[in-house]
């Protein structure tokens, strides 16, 4: 028996129907409610990175900003591990 996967769409552009994303059979498109942050794990990336990395902070420029932006995301992204953890939602993990 072949495997079946089901592909979460957020609903960026290129996700919506004639927007190019096309899925083989064994695939199924399914795209979250317009307004559904409890369904979307990236939500709860940007809660971390707000709450962990950006928080209680004052920048003097906008270049500050990027640069403190950066440094978050580029302390997110060296750890798969902890990317899994924060994204995770025990709720909507199916273990085979």
């Amino acid at each position: 028996m072949g495997a079946h996967a089901v592909l979460i769409c957020d609903g960026a552009g290129w996700q919506q129907p004639g927007g190019g994303l096309t899925a083989p059979d064994n695939m199924s498109l399914l795209p979250l409610p317009s307004y559904a942050p409890e369904l979307n794990p990236m939500e709860n990336v940007w809660e971390y990175l707000r709450a962990d990395k950006l928080c209680s902070l004052v920048w003097d420029s906008d270049g500050e900003i990027v640069a403190a932006c950066k440094a978050a995301w580029d302390f997110l992204i060296k750890g798969p591990d902890r990317i899994r953890s924060v994204g995770q939602r025990d709720w909507a993990c199916v273990k085979a």
